[in-house]
């Protein structure tokens, strides 16, 4: 437990996902980093505020030498309605897809990304954070994070849709339960961060069942990979940026929506596109991927601030629990022996890792309890 003295003030946050586990690396890379100011003068410290991606929970408070970390809320049902209703909206997004089935993934993106930005932009609006938002773009080093993080989201969005599209939803949710196992790769990588025991062996399992699933089908799980990796890197760069998730969402998807937006009206022009073309459906699903890209984002930010840290962790992988059951009993996508192998593997990994993170955190006062 981080204690300061008196005169201190620190802001530390929390983030767990279904998609990334990062943060507490690169939190705890940086408070090793904390420079306090000459003697006498107030400390600050060097933690940013940062914030949190799309599907990420954040708890943030001061503390002092007597409070230490502070005490999070008891779950409450809200949070934990809320909370379902984010994962089981990603773990779901498969079906909306798989509805969109004669339109390319990327004229699908590319709705998304339009969309997207019109639904976060109207948020800020209703919400009165458009000064919030526009102050962002001050500040250099963060537009070009958002840049970056932009482009990444927009790599990850097409490679899932895509995998929905041609058959691969049980590949996909492969990608998303081992993400935090991936995460904690690039920790130990860009942070040198140590891993301890279980984090050690989950790591290994996760590579053995890799491992399985090449011998068994003579090629990677590139998808599962690609999907990890992509959002893993964007988790990392998402939380060195001190700007809000709805913020952050609305200019990530403006750095591709314009180049998006002219796409689409091009294939308007042409008379190519899907859209006016293949029914009121599909109309309405096309504009309603703005909707639920932002309305589970803004449950997950209601549920974090009244759930606790390992109420957080554990639901995270109802979204890609959803994604498997979808890909093997509704759309019969192959579960042969060798995929069973390589997901057992993964399973085991991601328990070890479960049970680590519960044990870290039942060491913090009121975290585990």
């Amino acid at each position: 437990m981080l204690r300061i003295d008196d005169d201190q003030f620190i802001t530390i946050e929390f983030f767990l996902s279904w998609r990334d586990a990062t943060a507490s690396h690169v939190e705890r890379f940086l408070a090793r980093k904390v420079t306090p100011w000459r003697a006498g003068r107030r400390r600050r410290s060097f933690l940013p505020r940062f914030t949190s991606a799309p599907a990420w929970g954040m708890i943030r408070a001061p503390a002092t030498r007597r409070q230490g970390i502070p005490m999070p809320a008891p779950n409450t049902v809200s949070g934990v309605l809320a909370a379902l209703f984010a994962f089981l909206s990603w773990g779901l997004l498969p079906v909306y897809w798989k509805a969109l089935a004669r339109v390319s993934p990327l004229e699908i993106l590319s709705h998304r990304l339009v969309w997207s930005l019109v639904a976060a932009g109207m948020a800020l609006a209703l919400l009165g954070r458009l000064g919030e938002a526009w102050r962002v773009l001050g500040r250099r080093r963060d537009v070009l994070l958002m840049a970056s993080c932009g482009l990444l989201l927009g790599v990850n969005w097409y490679l899932y849709i895509d995998a929905v599209n041609t058959g691969h939803v049980v590949e996909a949710s492969l990608g998303y339960f081992i993400n935090p196992l991936v995460s904690m790769v690039l920790g130990a990588l860009f942070f040198r961060e140590r891993l301890n025991r279980l984090q050690a062996a989950a790591v290994v399992l996760a590579v053995i069942g890799v491992g399985i699933s090449v011998a068994a089908h003579g090629r990677l799980p590139w998808i599962a990979l690609a999907l990890a990796s992509t959002f893993g890197v964007y988790g990392l760069l998402r939380k060195l940026m001190r700007v809000e998730s709805l913020p952050g969402l609305f200019f990530e998807t403006l750095v591709l929506g314009v180049p998006a937006g002219l796409y689409l009206g091009g294939l308007y022009a042409d008379g190519t596109g899907a859209f006016g073309h293949l029914g009121g459906l599909t109309d309405a699903l096309l504009v309603g991927a703005g909707v639920v890209t932002a309305a589970p984002l803004l449950a997950f930010a209601f549920a974090a601030r009244r759930l606790r840290l390992t109420t957080v962790g554990i639901l995270q992988y109802v979204a890609p629990s959803c994604m498997f059951l979808l890909g093997v009993f509704v759309y019969g996508e192959p579960f042969d022996p060798g995929r069973a192998a390589t997901f057992g593997c993964i399973w085991a990994g991601v328990a070890i890792y479960t049970a680590d993170a519960v044990m870290t955190l039942r060491r913090i006062p009121g975290q585990g309890r």
